[in-house]
C-alpha cells in the first residue's frame, strides 16, 4: 500500500508537536499468497484494510520527535498480522521544517520475523 494519510504530531519541535503535520506511509508485506490464490480465501492473506486502519493508527498515536521510531512501530504493526514474514515501511514527512525547497523527506526500514 502506498500514500496512507496520517495527521499527527510527531517532530522534534513543539510546533509540529502542536499543531501537527502530515505524514504520508508507504507498507510493503511479504506473504506467501499461494493458499489465498488457490483457495480465493481472504482469510489466507493480509487483508490490506485492516493493515491500513492499523498503520494510520499506530501513526496517530503518542508523538515521538523522529520519524525512524515512527517507521519501526508500523513495522512492527505490520509483523503483527499472522502470515507477514517481512516488511517494508518508508515514512514520507512532506511538511518538514526545512529552510530550503524540498519535496519531499523519507526514511525507509526493512524488518522481519527472524
Amino acid at each position: 500500500m502506498t500514500g496512507i494519510r496520517v495527521r499527527a504530531h510527531h517532530g522534534v519541535f513543539d510546533f509540529e508537536r502542536e499543531r501537527g503535520q502530515e505524514f504520508v506511509i508507504d507498507v510493503s508485506v511479504a506473504v506467501d499468497l499461494a493458499g489465498a490464490a488457490a483457495g480465493d480465501d481472504l482469510g489466507s492473506t493480509v487483508h490490506y484494510g485492516e493493515l491500513a486502519v492499523a498503520v494510520a493508527r499506530a501513526v496517530e498515536r503518542d508523538p515521538v520527535d523522529l520519524i525512524e521510531t515512527v517507521a519501526e512501530r508500523v513495522a512492527e504493526v505490520a509483523l503483527g498480522f499472522a502470515g507477514v514474514e517481512e516488511a517494508t515501511v518508508t515514512v514520507h514527512k512532506p511538511q518538514a521544517p526545512i529552510e530550503v525547497p524540498f519535496d519531499d523527506v523519507a526514511v525507509t526500514i526493512v524488518r522481519s520475523r527472524s
